[in-house]
């Protein structure tokens, strides 16, 4: 959309709230692509985003939940009235209903769920108890299932008679249990070609696949990668079937995790940010680390200090310590991203610390050597001392091998202690290599000082 579109859309959705337009704002989204609905109400106001909720039905609350970015959907139904919220949750399939309500506050969470049909906020009590990187946390418990010992045309007759009900469900399959146990599945296909008074128990599919409510993400990662599967039951460890996990939310969730981990290697701390949220919230997530990482800055400005009568007689080598620091960290990032892609898909475990070194000390020495040359030959053409090119090469090299050698390991050794590797990994290399490289640098010009001068 041109500019003045854009804007045309969200003075026009301001427009109708105004003057509480429920049908016509109902006809306005049913007309809007998903990208435009998503800027529209992004650029509303928080009064306005309040009435608007107020002014919908909950079917058309819980589909704008569905495509806005979760951080705005949990402040959405955070700002919205009680009972507004509650009955767009309702709306909800029941793994979205859990992503908000663990969001909120505990408080606004309870009073939302005593405002909800007992039944969905007992299931959203339930299941909200599970990790949300578990299959338990990712599942949905929209899904059929009946006993064994039904027959094909009594299932058929109640799916007909409760079309409705059933309509945002995910019939593809059909699951079968016996005495609460999950006993196997059924395609549709299977159901509708059999004759009415066939009990399923006859035509399941025993031994199927499933998954356990406590496998974790990395697990199911791996199971989709294997199997193409729509979806997968999730039973508990007696055997009792407690819904679904889809392909397509495993994909959503492996997503969220490594856009989650891309922003804490940047320093943004507390997930997800956008800049509708609140001010002093987006300063407080991204000053938890710019704090600490400016005394880590000082740490390695200090090595200059040491040296600033070395760098006094070579002024030249000025010029090019930024560079063997930035260098030295990009080498160290690309190790660092790739760790934590493979420890993510479950290539590499947190004990393989040594292999992952070796792997990267010759990766390192490769790159040392071809980097430090480059410069080296930068910095030879530019002051015309072969010394001067012998010293930041050197020390781009050395400071390079080393810099993958702590970007590829450093992720494995943190994920072992318990401590979140995409936070930390960033800090910890950036210092070190600025450390290791001016100190390095300055070093190798003090020995060679009588050359350079």
């Amino acid at each position: 959309m041109k500019v003045d579109q854009v804007t045309n859309t969200v003075e026009e959705l301001s427009s109708l709230i105004a003057s509480s337009g429920s049908n016509a704002i109902h006809a306005m989204l049913e007309s809007l692509e998903t990208d435009e609905i998503i800027h529209a109400f992004s650029h509303l106001d928080k009064r306005d985003r309040i009435a608007l909720l107020d002014l919908i039905s909950a079917e058309d609350g819980a589909r704008l939940m569905e495509f806005i970015p979760q951080s705005q959907a949990v402040q959405a139904i955070e700002d919205a009235e009680v009972e507004t919220a509650a009955s767009i949750l309702n709306e909800l399939y029941s793994d979205d209903q859990v992503d908000i309500i663990a969001e909120l506050d505990k408080a606004d969470a309870e009073a939302i769920l005593d405002e909800m049909i007992p039944e969905e906020a007992d299931n959203i009590r339930r299941l909200i108890e599970y990790d949300p990187d578990t299959a338990g946390g990712i599942m949905v418990t929209e899904y059929l299932a009946f006993e064994a010992s039904e027959t094909v045309g009594e299932i058929t007759k109640m799916l007909r008679e409760n079309a409705d009900q059933y309509e945002g469900y995910h019939v593809q399959y059909i699951y079968v249990i016996e005495e609460g146990k999950f006993l196997g599945v059924l395609q549709m296909r299977d159901v509708l070609l059999s004759r009415g008074n066939t009990q399923l128990r006859s035509i399941v599919i025993k031994n199927a696949l499933v998954v356990k409510d406590t496998d974790d993400l990395d697990g199911l990662i791996r199971f989709f990668n294997r199997y193409d599967f729509y979806g997968v039951p999730v039973v508990s460890e007696s055997q009792e079937l407690l819904g679904l996990v889809l392909r397509k939310d495993v994909r959503e969730a492996e997503s969220d995790k490594t856009n989650y981990e891309l922003l804490e290697t940047q320093g943004i701390v507390g997930g997800e940010e956008l800049r509708t949220m609140p001010v002093l919230l987006r300063s407080k997530r991204r000053l938890s680390w710019l704090s600490v990482n400016i005394l880590l800055n000082i740490a390695a400005a200090s090595i200059i200090a040491l040296y600033q009568d070395t760098l006094q007689e070579v002024i030249a080598l000025a010029i090019f310590l930024p560079v063997i620091s930035d260098m030295s960290g990009c080498s160290g990032n690309q190790a660092v991203a790739v760790s934590l892609r493979e420890l993510s898909l479950g290539v590499v475990k947190p004990y393989e610390l040594m292999r992952v070194l070796m792997q990267e000390v010759k990766v390192g020495l490769i790159n040392g050597v071809v980097l430090g040359a480059l410069i080296g030959l930068a910095a030879y053409l530019y002051v015309g001392n072969p010394y001067l090119g012998l010293v930041v090469g050197g020390a781009l090299a050395i400071n390079t091998v080393v810099a993958v050698a702590i970007g590829g390991t450093i992720p494995l050794f943190l994920k072992k202690m318990k401590v979140d590797p995409a936070l930390a990994s960033g800090p910890i290399l950036t210092t070190v290599t600025d450390m290791l490289g001016f100190f390095l640098a300055l070093t190798f010009a003090g020995a060679s000082l009588e050359y350079l001068t």
